[in-house]
């Protein structure tokens, strides 16, 4: 980051340690402000630039305008602490600023503002060191310094305790920015990106660690660029990757000062169809927006520090004159260059006067509107007043200002801003502070979206935020009805994605010479099917099986059927004695209520995982109970009609068809069914079938038929009889109602016969496991039809109108 701050915490009265000797380095004269207290704060701010530039690429701005800013928030907050009478009471706190640039002059300054204005005073009392937002910088002065630091860097590594064990920051650590980005790409299933990132400590481990993150969640880098300022060659070299490359996302991880110049050298490129996405350190920076750079900024996305509000520092910063600082030329450099005038009569230029207002200027200081980086100068401030708090209530009771031993050692400032987790505090400004055990701060930030203007300008919203102290999985949450601008100026996300998901059928398999995102996608193999994670697995398979809905209904009316046939069968045996039971072979009835018996339990073998054995059973006992069933029915149809014709004078019918005749015509009809099923079993019998032609994502399994002839002939045999039945049973309508159950039976058949017609359609049509759900409504449909048809109205009589169970009255009408 661009952002160099250094805040340190010395005593005014300090002592040479003995026997210590300091190299002496060239002095540095680079203290621009200051203002004496008890204690004093001292910050070191690249406000001046001394970049050099190759070829005239771009402008070089002699002040850096942002840094200026950082210092005046620094004296701000040190001011507004000395008002507050209840947190240092009778302490009050000075300031020294210092202006440096480049890592040699930040280093020299940071000696210089711990070691006082004599070189020689190496060992000097330093309590705390708040710290440079530029990692490289952070690491080198942490390094040297040994002072408990406080940074504004965000550079993963200097977490590292065993390196930088006094290390502190009031900024998030970039380790949580990459998680955030990681976040945010698995959030919009962006899963192929690029990345362009500058030269030093914060580009180059910000990238690193992008990568090895992104891979864990599988977002997939297809290339890594690094922009050098100084090279014509690598900015064609990114140019051309930009045009050739197949993702659309970019990921721009580079200091502010980087930034800037890249942009630049992008206007000239028409570079288009790319979300760009952009690292804390320049995505909240406004004044980059140009006419020239909209086809990059338009929708680009980013996280910014959170924005705050910091009452009193919009004013305190415009309120600002040469006058504030007589003795120093900094201050009327910055204003001449603000204004465009001159403190020295000049041909060439105006005359400044330094009453001019700072409102009508438009810059990097003059922009109050939100504050982001501001307020973590302003914690960093505030959380050193709070530690001296803390130590000027030392256990002992006495006070540590006055050189008790509490303030002779960094330790012990570490203890209290550290490892005891005492420093946990809320700003005026609501702002909550506390260190965990790295030293980091709470890892916050807005999800912020560019939305270029025509002529050029930006705004700039907050569509999101990112807290990684939420449980996981609600770390990032965009606002509700957000309205968001996508890059390459499309109405929707961006798809970026180097292959897209396996179509169904497929399974995706890794190319070890591509990353993993670009999978390879084969055809699955028969049986099995691609879920979500692109792999082939099994086919789920289906039949009507007991425990679902249909089946349990399915077995209970089956069973009911039985019970009922039971329950008749068991009224008809304590009445077999009586009239109506006698009347029209109570044998017949007694068979036909086993039959019965047996085709409602021959229905559950339709239900189950089917096997071998129970596709031959289901077909087969269906048949052949059936058969039994409808023999029984016809022999009664053929008894009633054989009564009646004995009955006329000179006929002698009911010796060819008496109970020994009935017995054989039943037994013979269901062995030529018998025998039909023997040959069907024989030559090509029902197996188990898995079908996998109906469904495309799941199995069938089913009973295939094996001979489709043997089915039909089966079906076809007791149609004939049933036909035969019905046709009986009408001649014999409009026999004697007190004796002959002929309407019953016709009525029986003709519901037997309009099922199983409705069956045949219904059959083909319906799909998977349903087919044999038809087939068993069928059977049981069929089956309650006979049951109570037949001998509903007998066990009505039998029950509740008994005087009507007399010979006489059956034979009342003859």
């Amino acid at each position: 980051m661009g952002l160099i701050i250094i805040l340190f915490l010395t005593l005014l009265a300090r002592t040479k340690p003995e026997n210590q000797t300091c190299k002496v380095i060239e002095k540095a004269e680079l203290m621009e402000f200051s203002r004496d207290g008890d204690l004093n704060i001292a910050g070191v701010f690249s406000i001046t630039s001394t970049r050099t530039l190759v070829d005239n690429d771009y402008q070089a701005i002699p002040y850096n305008h942002r840094e200026l800013k950082f210092a005046r928030t620094m004296i701000f907050t040190v001011e507004e602490i000395n008002r507050d009478p209840s947190l240092l009471p009778g302490l009050r706190l000075g300031y020294k600023v210092y202006n440096g640039c480049g890592t040699e002059n930040l280093i020299r300054a940071a000696i210089e503002a711990i070691n006082g204005n004599d070189p020689l005073a190496c060992g000097g009392q330093t309590l705390v060191v708040l710290g440079h937002s530029s990692s490289g910088v952070s690491s080198d002065i942490n390094t040297i310094i040994s002072a408990v630091s406080v940074h504004l860097s965000t550079c993963a590594c200097l977490s590292d305790k065993a390196r930088y064990p006094t290390f502190f920051r009031t900024v998030p650590s970039d380790k949580f920015q990459i998680t955030a980005l990681v976040q945010l790409m698995k959030y919009f299933d962006w899963r192929w990106v690029g990345i362009i990132h500058s030269v030093g400590t914060y580009a180059e481990e910000g990238a690193s660690e992008f990568v090895k993150e992104a891979q864990k969640e599988g977002v997939c880098v297809e290339y890594t660029m690094v922009y050098l300022e100084t090279s014509r060659s690598r900015l064609r070299t990114i140019i051309e990757t930009l045009k050739e490359s197949s993702s659309k996302v970019v990921l721009m991880f580079m200091p502010l000062s980087f930034a800037k110049t890249f942009l630049y050298h992008m206007e000239e490129y028409n570079i288009t169809g790319k979300q760009w996405v952009g690292s804390e350190s320049w995505i909240s920076a406004k004044y980059l927006a140009s006419a020239e750079r909209k086809h990059i900024l338009h929708g680009a996305i980013g996280y910014a520090i959170p924005q705050a509000s910091i009452p009193g520092l919009g004013e305190f910063l415009l309120s600002l004159k040469p006058s504030d600082e007589p003795h120093g030329a900094l201050i009327k450099n910055i204003w001449e260059e603000f204004f465009d005038c001159s403190f020295t009569p000049s041909n060439t230029s105006t005359l400044c006067t330094g009453a001019e207002d700072l409102r009508t200027v438009l810059s990097d200081y003059t922009d109050v509107a939100k504050f982001r980086e501001e307020n973590n100068v302003y914690t960093a401030v505030y959380s050193v007043a709070f530690a001296l708090h803390l130590l000027m209530q030392c256990e002992n009771g006495l006070n540590p200002t006055m050189g008790n031993p509490c303030l002779t050692k960094d330790e012990i400032l570490i203890h209290y801003m550290f490892w005891k987790g005492r420093i946990n505090f809320t700003t005026k400004n609501g702002a909550r502070v506390f260190f965990d055990e790295n030293g980091d701060s709470i890892a916050k930030y807005d999800l912020v979206n560019w939305q270029m203007k025509e002529d050029g300008s930006a705004d700039i919203f907050i569509i999101g935020q990112f807290d990684n102290s939420s449980p996981e999985g609600k770390k990032l949450k965009l606002k509700e009805y957000a309205k968001i601008v996508w890059g390459g100026y499309n109405n929707v996300v961006v798809r970026s994605v180097c292959r897209e998901p396996c179509p169904p059928g497929t399974r995706k398999a890794v190319n070890k010479n591509k990353p993993v995102c670009c999978f390879d996608c084969f055809q699955c193999s028969e049986g099995t099917i691609s879920n979500k994670t692109n792999n082939c697995v099994p086919k789920p398979t289906e039949y009507l099986s007991y425990t679902e809905t249909t089946g349990t209904l399915l077995t209970g009316f089956g069973t009911f059927g039985v019970f009922l046939s039971l329950l008749i069968t068991t009224i008809f045996f304590t009445h077999k004695e009586t009239p109506i039971v006698r009347a029209n072979n109570s044998e017949l009835s007694f068979l036909l209520l086993f039959s019965l018996k047996l085709c409602f339990l021959c229905s559950l073998t339709f239900i189950g995982r089917p096997t071998q054995w129970s596709c031959m059973l289901r077909h087969t006992a269906f048949s052949i109970t059936f058969v039994l069933c409808i023999s029984c029915v016809l022999g009664k149809t053929i008894v009633v009609l054989m009564a009646f014709s004995a009955r006329r004078p000179g006929s002698n019918m009911t010796k060819w068809f008496g109970p020994v005749q009935q017995r054989v015509s039943v037994l013979i009809l269901t062995l030529v069914q018998v025998v039909i099923c023997i040959i069907w079993l024989t030559i090509n019998p029902p197996f188990p079938k898995r079908n996998m032609q109906y469904y495309k994502d799941r199995i069938i399994l089913e009973c295939a038929l094996g001979s489709a002839i043997g089915f039909w002939a089966v079906l076809a045999y007791i149609g004939i009889l049933a036909t035969l039945c019905f046709v009986f049973a009408f001649l014999a309508r409009k026999l004697p109602d007190s004796f002959n159950e002929a309407k019953l039976i016709t009525f029986s058949m003709l519901i037997f016969c309009a099922v199983w017609i409705t069956f045949i359609p219904a059959y083909f049509s319906s799909p998977g496991k349903f087919t044999v759900a038809v087939e068993i409504f069928a059977i049981l449909a069929s089956s309650f039809g006979l049951l109570f048809c037949i001998f509903a109205p007998k066990c009505y009589i039998i029950l509740l109108r008994p005087e009507q169970n007399s010979k006489k009255r059956i034979m009342g009408k003859m």
